[in-house]
């Protein structure tokens, strides 16, 4: 296993939970139409890659998902189910990745938009504390599994990509960081990113 300068975390299933299911009931509910009649229409789509690049800010972001879904409900609506995606920490997350920051630097890197960011800085802030920095798509310009995020990522923190450790729920960003050069893994829980940290340690005192 290669050195290590750097460890860095996805947020969303990795450090925190999240689910669109809990905004796609909201919406329904606000709108008063059956969560089913809205959650076939919702997708990942072009719009939603560019509201995470920063290339589309939350009103027109917002004024697209109205356009999208078929529904007729006001932007603080949609700003309070959107934020509702974004759940507590995972169990056992924030005392592992306070024993990890005595041993590494830790970074944050996350797929996302002002919205969330906006709302997640100040409710994990005791989480993210434990972090040197917060680095965002909305930020960046750029979005994982795109090699150009990694390339920035790694110029941001000013580190070679061989040298940092990347944790990601989703295996095309795991993909993608891997084709840049990162360590990459994909992980569910505490107890997987546990076992690669021992890992990691092992090679360490190998060395």
């Amino acid at each position: 296993m290669r050195g290590v300068d750097a460890i860095v975390f996805d947020l969303g299933g990795v450090l925190v939970d999240v689910d669109i299911r809990r905004a796609l009931r909201h919406w329904a509910a606000a709108a008063g139409v059956p969560v089913e009649a809205i959650a076939s229409r919702w997708q990942r789509d072009d719009a939603y890659r560019a509201h995470e690049r920063g290339e589309l800010d939350d009103r027109r972001y917002f004024a697209h998902l109205r356009g999208r879904l078929g529904i007729e409900i006001g932007d603080a609506a949609l700003l309070e189910g959107w934020n509702a995606v974004l759940g507590e920490p995972l169990g056992g997350i924030e005392p592992l990745v306070r024993r990890l920051a005595g041993e590494h630097p830790l970074y944050v890197f996350s797929n996302t938009n002002p919205a969330h960011v906006a709302h997640f800085m100040p409710r994990y802030r005791s989480l993210l504390a434990l972090f040197r920095k917060t680095i965002t798509s909305c930020e960046l310009g750029e979005r994982k599994p795109e090699p150009e995020a990694f390339v920035r990522l790694c110029r941001l923190l000013g580190m070679i990509p061989e040298r940092i450790v990347f944790f990601d729920d989703l295996e095309e960003n795991v993909a993608g960081a891997r084709r840049a050069g990162l360590q990459a893994f994909r992980v569910s829980g505490a107890a997987e990113i546990e076992a690669i940290s021992v890992r990691l340690a092992l090679a360490r005192t190998a060395r």
